[in-house]
């Protein structure tokens, strides 16, 4: 050892009071010092340590010294260096301190059990939709309201009373439907499970001032009022319920289930008819008989905004989805947006030919597709397509476009491309027991403005009990009297009507002997959807039905599929959970005319890809 030593101490010629010095100060190290000069390596830990001390004695020794330590270092070796690497790290200038890395949150537990309830899997080719349970109602239902993972599912009654089930009890139980259950429910045949209730309560209506000799006094007992429509919380932790004089009552549900928080009053004492909760469940909007559409904020229980078209009787109110998987309408102005849609359309509707008897078809049935023919820029008809030949054409006989309805007294104006291009993604749409569907721009606070009404044939019925969008905000479909269903596009413009306003892409037309089409409810793919009719219910491809095939002809056959349960009356509302695996139905004529078949079924869907 000391051979190997002596060699170093010749050609480092430090002088040797230094060298004492650093022996003294270095004496507790030693060992450490000679296990270096031996080669050994020694660990992470220990080196660190020797640096740590070792800076604090270079720290405490004089300037001049350290000047002298730093002089001989350009005659050090390689493997010198290599040796002393505490020594040479206390001098090295210190490197850039370490980027801290942000690490990423797992997901969780909840939020992953949650995502799992909303249909995110490609839309599959079709549904079977079978009755398997059935929950029967001394009077008719008028509303349904259910929370996202379908725990908890609300009906509400003419009775006043709002009761809350557990479907999956219900469905995995062993209970059947009673013969009077049976009968009451009109289940002939096949087994039917019965439902499964968890709790009920009043809806009860306001107290109410008489006057007795010239003396006001308060009713004893308030009366019960009909539930006319429902909307509950998505984690089910409230409910609101409107009655049919105009209030609206905030239960509790989860917890403490039926107590009344707030009662808000509006709509002049007349039902009301629908509610849609807000994005955020911070609010809600109403509608109503007296043709107001009422915005109210749920934080205070306070009137935000009203909504007033025409007067007439509103039916429902929706709000536009926020998910949308297609891109907007290009509106930058009437005849750019008009020859943008135009042009991408040319190819599927300039191949197939005229239909031979256009004139002799409804305008219900009028496809734009294959019905119609090509607009010119601006909005107007286009010109006769003339039929090419070799050095000359001949003009095609055009067919006249078909006719607008007469507007309604003090109704707003139709939904022109100006007007929807400037609409944000906040929209509200709401329907009336006329027929017209009118289209809200939230953000639009100005009167007169951010305000329009789809366009419809003169053709169509008066008659509109409900109107849904589908679940990427794109089209909005509207049930009719006829037994028709009206689907319009809002990102395109007008093939059946004028070429300024939002296209109407189809109608679906059921039997004649269905009957009414009462209710519609869109599927969370985006492509099917179910309407009630007095006879059934029925299942609809929209995106297939009422296409041509590779030929240009039209499908032969029936384009929809019979949801077997329901017969024999008017369906007040319907509703699909949004994983697509429930399709619950309630029965009653919503307060207007008709029969009610007193059940509500729920029923079971499965994909079939």
């Amino acid at each position: 050892m000391p051979s190997d030593s002596e060699p170093e101490d010749d050609g480092l010629d430090v002088d040797e009071d230094v060298e004492e010095d650093q022996d003294l100060e270095d004496d507790p190290d030693g060992a450490v010092d000679d296990a270096t000069e031996d080669g050994d390596d020694e660990s992470l830990s220990e080196d660190s340590e020797d640096g740590s001390e070792e800076d604090a004695d270079d720290s405490s020794e004089p300037g001049g010294e350290t000047t002298m330590d730093l002089e001989p270092e350009p005659s050090m070796t390689a493997s010198d260096t290599s040796s002393q690497p505490p020594s040479q790290l206390s001098k090295a200038p210190s490197p850039p301190a370490p980027v801290t890395r942000k690490r990423s949150r797992s997901l969780s537990p909840a939020y992953i059990r949650r995502k799992a309830l909303f249909f995110t899997g490609p839309p599959p080719r079709t549904y079977t939709v079978e009755a398997i349970c059935a929950l029967p109602h001394p009077v008719p239902t008028h509303a349904l309201a259910s929370s996202v993972c379908m725990t908890h599912l609300l009906t509400g009654s003419d009775d006043g009373y709002i009761r809350n089930y557990d479907i999956f009890t219900a469905v995995n139980g062993k209970n059947f439907l009673t013969a009077p259950q049976r009968h009451h429910a009109g289940v002939v045949e096949g087994i039917m499970k019965s439902g499964q209730i968890r709790f009920w309560w009043e809806n009860l209506a306001p107290l109410t001032q008489g006057k007795l000799n010239g003396m006001a006094f308060e009713e004893e007992e308030p009366a019960l009022s009909p539930v006319y429509s429902l909307a509950m919380h998505s984690d089910a932790l409230w409910t609101l319920a409107g009655s049919d004089v105009g209030h609206i009552n905030l239960f509790t549900t989860r917890h403490d289930p039926g107590r009344c928080i707030h009662v808000m009053t509006g709509h002049r004492g007349r039902p009301v008819s629908a509610l849609a909760m807000d994005h955020d469940e911070k609010g809600f909007y109403s509608a109503g008989w007296d043709g107001d559409a009422i915005q109210w904020d749920l934080n205070t229980g306070s009137q935000v905004r009203h909504f007033t078209a025409h007067g007439a009787q509103l039916a429902c109110v929706a709000v536009r989805p926020l998910y949308t998987g297609h891109a907007e309408i290009p509106l930058s102005s009437q005849t750019s947006s008009s020859a943008t849609l135009v042009d991408s359309n040319t190819s599927s509707i300039g191949s197939q030919p005229p239909p031979p008897d256009s004139d002799a078809k409804s305008d219900a049935s009028f496809d734009p597709l294959f019905d119609d023919e090509e607009e010119s820029e601006g909005g107007a008809p286009a010109a006769p397509k003339p039929t090419q030949f070799v050095g000359h054409s001949v003009p095609v006989p055009s067919v006249a476009p078909p006719r607008a309805i007469a507007p309604p007294k003090n109704a707003p104006p139709l939904l022109e491309s100006a007007t929807s291009g400037s609409f944000s993604r906040d929209v509200l749409m709401t329907a009336s027991i006329d027929g017209q569907v009118i289209l809200w721009d939230k953000r639009v606070h100005t009167p007169g403005t951010g305000v329009g009404r789809l366009w419809m044939s003169e053709k169509t019925p008066p008659w509109c009990l409900s109107a849904c969008w589908s679940s990427d905000g794109g089209q909005i479909y509207a049930g009719r009297r006829n037994g028709t269903i009206d689907v319009w596009d809002t990102r395109l413009l007008g093939r059946a009507g004028p070429g300024s306003v939002p296209r109407l892409l189809k109608t679906l037309r059921n039997p004649t002997s269905s009957g009414v089409v009462s209710c519609v409810v869109a599927f969370p793919d985006g492509r099917h959807i179910a309407s009630a009719s007095i006879d059934n219910l029925r299942l609809w491809n929209v995106a297939e039905a009422m296409e041509p095939d590779a030929f240009g002809k039209m499908k032969s056959g029936v384009q929809f599929k019979i949801i077997p349960g329901h017969h024999g009356g008017y369906i007040s509302q319907m509703l699909v959970d949004p994983g697509a695996r429930f399709l619950v139905s309630a029965s009653s004529n919503r307060g207007w005319h008709g029969d009610s078949t007193k059940t509500v079924f729920v029923h079971d869907i499965k994909h079939i890809s």
